[in-house]
């Protein structure tokens, strides 16, 4: 099994860039299942989940093929409507391909996604909105059928915001019969960001990245070439690990800073300096953090969730105590306790909020990676720790984040992958 062997507290500067969007770029290769034609995206991230969801998706009988960043999705053969258990167990975005399925086949069998365990996260909000477009849904042992004669479009009320339940059931709603309204829907730029591309490709959807969307639904859907936006969630973690870790300047390339204001603003709480362009943005050294900051993860645009691990490792540096509240997953704090076998001091008010204490000084340890966000955090505290950090389970971080480790022997961190 590989992991990462980190030697802690050396300098780091340059530039590194940010990788294409895995958030969007899951959701585009789901979306591709509506088009008999092809489509070709391009500045896909190499990373786990991509290729995870890749190989269901080719289970299907769909063909899809890929260079390096760039992949081509045809669904010119009608796919098949059973997802393979042992392939949809490995990610949550395996529940992406039942909105696309229903409306091209009437059928698909959906088995429980996996993912991250970071919380329920529970499925039953997918099935309603399907209910509400007149999806019958048969539960089995382990997944559930879903079937149709045809969905009709229809008004559907989120009863909490959902990132990928908006965007599944926008997709079929593409191709539902009339007009489907959802209402109290999320807003994160992936989101308008796939609809611009389904319209370009025949759909007729107003409203996203609102929490109203309109979807006029429409007999076909072209195929088209498409340029994944920037990450940034990787963006804003290399801003935090730049924050924690940064002796000198390091510089941000092909980002999109406007995406994070949330996290800017805290940083800035905090005492660290930034500097910003149209495409990039430059964190300089601090090396004192003065002011803990208290953050509270929220839908878009607000603190972003897959943010807070991070952020809670930057807090040990600070002066202060800081409260990390967690609203969206209920069991995304108990990496607190490997912090703490590091030097930290963490204490976990209850599972969805955690007070650190600052500034303490973290010591390499051996540790496994639970879960991605948490396993980049960890990742973080390794290279601000005095002595060596072993980090296991790293497919987790893999699952995320192309090539970490390379990325940053750029900017000067000792950190190899070893088997």
């Amino acid at each position: 099994m590989q992991r990462f062997i980190i030697k802690g507290q050396k300098p780091l500067s340059g530039e590194i860039k940010v990788n294409g969007a895995k958030n969007a770029a899951l959701k585009f290769l789901a979306a591709a299942l509506l088009s008999a034609d092809k489509w070709t995206l391009s500045n896909i991230p190499q990373i786990e989940d991509i290729f995870s969801l890749a190989k269901l998706i080719q289970s299907l009988g769909v063909d899809l093929s890929y260079n390096k960043d760039i992949f081509q999705v045809q669904a010119i053969q009608d796919p098949k409507t059973d997802l393979d258990p042992d392939l949809a167990v490995k990610l949550r975005a395996s529940v992406l391909l039942t909105g696309p399925l229903l409306v091209r086949r009437g059928r698909v069998f959906l088995p429980y996604p996996g993912g991250c365990a970071i919380g329920q996260r529970p499925i039953d909000i997918f099935l309603k909105g399907f209910q509400s477009l007149g999806a019958k849904i048969k539960a089995e042992n382990n997944g559930f059928i879903l079937t149709t004669n045809g969905l009709r479009g229809n008004k559907f009320f989120f009863p909490q915001v959902s990132v990928t339940a908006t965007e599944t059931l926008m997709m079929a709603a593409c191709l539902t019969q009339g007009k489907t309204l959802l209402q109290n829907t999320a807003c994160e730029p992936e989101i308008p960001f796939l609809a611009d591309f389904l319209n370009q490709c025949g759909a007729k959807i107003k409203g996203a990245g609102t929490p109203f969307i309109e979807i006029e639904g429409v007999s076909r859907i072209n195929g088209g070439d498409i340029v994944m936006m920037p990450d940034r969630i990787e963006m804003g973690t290399f801003a935090v690990l730049a924050a924690a870790c940064g002796d000198n300047t390091i510089k941000i390339t092909n980002c999109q800073p406007e995406h994070a204001q949330s996290l800017w603003l805290k940083l800035k709480e905090a005492g660290v300096k930034l500097k910003f362009g149209p495409d990039w943005l430059e964190v300089q050294p601090v090396k004192d953090l003065r002011a803990a900051v208290d953050i509270k993860t929220q839908e878009y645009p607000g603190f972003a969730t897959d943010l807070q691990a991070p952020f809670c490792v930057l807090m040990t540096r600070a002066h202060g105590v800081s409260l990390i509240h967690e609203t969206i997953f209920e069991g995304r704090l108990f990496y607190t306790d490997i912090l703490n076998h590091m030097g930290a001091k963490i204490i976990m008010a209850d599972p969805y909020r955690a007070i650190v204490v600052g500034p303490t000084q973290l010591y390499g340890q051996k540790i496994i990676s639970p879960d991605i966000r948490a396993g980049i955090a960890l990742l973080i505290a390794g290279l601000m720790a005095k002595g060596e950090t072993v980090i296991e389970n790293i497919y987790q971080i893999d699952r995320g984040y192309e090539k970490i480790e390379e990325r940053l022997q750029g900017l000067g961190a000792d950190i190899k992958r070893v088997t």
